[in-house]
């Protein structure tokens, strides 16, 4: 448990930015209108990717949460056009409520639209699973973690981290027998 935790948290260090058709933003929460300032750290990082080039078109993903009024990626969209991002490079899926979600969803939209390559950008501890699942979804896909995150403080990221240890066993289990 130990060594998978430490290789989580290293692997949130990787950041393979480059060239790709696409970042694909994973979701988070919404607060009403706006994004959480967890899912806004990731919003942001893709944009800075469209704006310095590196990406030709955003990916969002997030359906509608519990208590939510908007989709995930409904709000991330609008938040994007607010920073000068055409809509004709927004591509968004509404229905996804969990990270394996995002990326299955993800896939037909890559396909529908041509897209081979993507960064997938979320939070530093999420990016060892969001990637082996990319993998296993047959996604070629990069890592690029947010720079900044809202999980700073030791009581804020040790919660984090041991979620993501539980889910990314839970998966590697699940694996196995499907």
């Amino acid at each position: 448990m130990t060594l998978v935790s430490l290789n989580i948290y290293l692997y949130g260090n990787v950041d393979e930015m480059r060239k790709a058709d696409a970042a694909l933003v994973l979701g988070a929460a919404v607060w009403d209108d706006k994004p959480s300032p967890v899912f806004e750290e990731r919003i942001k990082h893709g944009i800075t990717l469209y704006k310095d080039g590196y990406v030709d078109k955003l990916i969002f993903t997030g359906g509608i949460g519990e208590n939510a009024t908007y989709s995930e990626s409904s709000i991330a969209q609008q938040y994007a056009i607010e920073n000068a991002v055409p809509l004709e490079d927004i591509l968004i899926e509404e229905q996804s409520k969990i990270t394996q979600e995002n990326i299955a969803y993800a896939v037909n939209i890559l396909k529908e639209n041509n897209i081979s390559t993507v960064i997938i950008v979320s939070d530093p501890l999420h990016m060892k699973r969001a990637m082996l699942l990319a993998k296993d979804y047959g996604i070629e896909a990069y890592s690029s973690p947010t720079p900044s995150t809202k999980y700073k403080t030791l009581s804020s990221k040790v919660p984090f981290l041991a979620r993501e240890v539980f889910y990314y066993i839970g998966y590697k289990v699940y694996k196995i027998f499907y």
